[in-house]
């Protein structure tokens, strides 16, 4: 794995203006049902963005080669989705990956829309909630709203890391160990923070869910 980052980001380095095209098919196969699941995007992105931070390759390209990539890849997975029906989580391969398709179909009937939107961001369902939603008959409309609006978020987000890791190498070198403690402190009580009111927030609507289908559940 590591060798195959390494290789691409040298490639890219050496070649620029196969940049935008590279961050396109990559952002395409991992959206795309199925073979998304076998594509290791995500390290790919970050690493390419470590290249766009070193002012290597230009920002703009990439995160156009990536939404546009990512777009198609979904509309595809949808049409797929809409085409084969529900019959095709009993058939090979995704026979052998039903706890993902089991997630994802869980996410949609619960968000809807959201869930396209949301379901991007997360790795285990990413490429199987566009597939559920044209599986489960999702207005088209709505459908090419949240893959479009989620593909423009999430392009840079991808890119970020890797991005703030090449810009802050010159920034901390000035820094001293004090900084550098009250920075690390800094980062380890946000994240307890952010993650402390994501579970409350999701078990609150867990909560809500249930008690909402409780309520329209009839009394025997």
């Amino acid at each position: 794995m590591e060798n195959l980052i390494s290789d691409l980001g040298q490639f890219i380095s050496d070649h620029r203006m196969w940049a935008a095209p590279i961050v396109g098919l990559i952002s395409f196969g991992e959206s795309l049902a199925i073979i998304g699941m076998f594509i290791p995007a995500t390290p790919i992105m970050i690493a390419i963005g470590g290249l766009v931070g070193a002012g290597i390759v230009e920002p703009i390209p990439v995160i156009i080669g990536a939404i546009i990539g990512a777009v198609i890849g979904d509309i595809l997975s949808y049409l797929l989705g809409w085409w084969l029906g529900r019959s095709i989580i009993h058939k090979w391969p995704l026979n052998k990956h039903r706890t993902g398709v089991a997630r994802a179909r869980l996410l949609f009937r619960r968000y809807g829309f959201a869930a396209v939107f949301v379901g991007r961001f997360f790795g285990p369902v990413r490429c199987t909630v566009p597939m559920v939603a044209g599986m489960m008959s999702m207005d088209q409309t709505r459908f090419q709203t949240a893959n479009v609006l989620s593909a423009i978020v999430w392009a840079p987000v991808m890119f970020l890391p890797g991005w703030l890791a090449a810009r802050g190498v010159g920034a901390f070198a000035h820094l001293n160990g004090d900084n550098m403690f009250w920075i690390a402190v800094g980062i380890t009580v946000f994240t307890v923070v952010a993650t402390v009111i994501g579970v409350r927030m999701f078990k609150g609507r867990s909560r809500g869910h249930r008690r909402r289908r409780v309520q329209m559940t009839p009394a025997e």
